[in-house]
């Protein structure tokens, strides 16, 4: 089988590599957003209700509960959030299943850091079965380990999920980088003590101590996570 990848040349930069690298999945590798709103849109079809853009605006990016909400409110449909759930839930499965798109940067990242055997766990608020289904398309083997928000006890913004894949991974908070995309992800990351690499995608993020933002994961790379490991001067 022919990779699409470009090879990755081994070579020696200055400055310590992170310990671990933990990365967000939802938004941050993988492009899903659209595949959540098409579930959302095709199941409240059915039920007899077309959804305009305006409520896009609303659900995307933001949990279930808010989400099936606000599109009871705005639909009455006689569904009680947990059908609807199930039914959402069940068409998303179905999308992903065929593949997702990854986000720009993202496979030369993933395959860099497998090249200078810097340990990856991919930590998500995604359940389980979703995080199998998107491993197809990322590669399982560019993660030693990964963390699904069903086998945690508290899902992001609290630390645990992070605290979790570091401590999988046998590596002290404070010499990991964490890849996240929304400031829910942020905030558990920097709870857990992780340095930060912010990479906003539907809400703006500031830059802070111990977080640094850009604006696509093709501005990371070995090199600019040894500079972020780096003590600030």
């Amino acid at each position: 089988m022919t990779s699409s990848v470009p090879a990755v040349q081994v070579q020696r930069t200055d400055g310590p590599s992170p310990r671990a690298v933990l990365l967000d999945m939802d938004g941050t590798l993988v492009d899903t957003e659209g595949f959540w709103w098409s579930a959302e849109s095709e199941v409240f079809a059915e039920l007899g209700h077309v959804l305009g853009e305006e409520h896009r605006q609303v659900v995307i990016g933001g949990p279930m509960t808010r989400s099936v909400a606000h599109l009871i409110a705005v639909t009455g449909v006689r569904q009680t959030f947990d059908e609807l759930s199930v039914l959402i839930n069940g068409r998303f499965t179905e999308l992903i299943g065929r593949g997702v798109p990854l986000m720009p940067g993202a496979r030369r990242l993933l395959t860099e850091l497998a090249a200078h055997q810097v340990p990856t766990a991919l930590v998500s608020a995604s359940h389980r079965h979703i995080i199998d289904i998107v491993l197809r398309s990322l590669g399982p083997e560019n993660f030693a380990l990964s963390v699904a928000g069903d086998e945690v006890t508290h899902t992001k913004p609290h630390p645990e999920p992070y605290l979790t894949a570091a401590a999988g991974l046998g590596a002290d908070p404070a010499d990991c980088v964490v890849v996240e995309d929304t400031l829910t992800g942020v905030a558990s990351a920097e709870a857990a003590g992780c340095r930060v690499v912010a990479v906003p995608s539907l809400v703006p993020i500031s830059a802070a101590p111990g977080r640094t933002v850009v604006t696509s994961l093709e501005q990371v790379d070995l090199t600019f996570l040894r500079s972020v490991m780096a003590p600030a001067t």
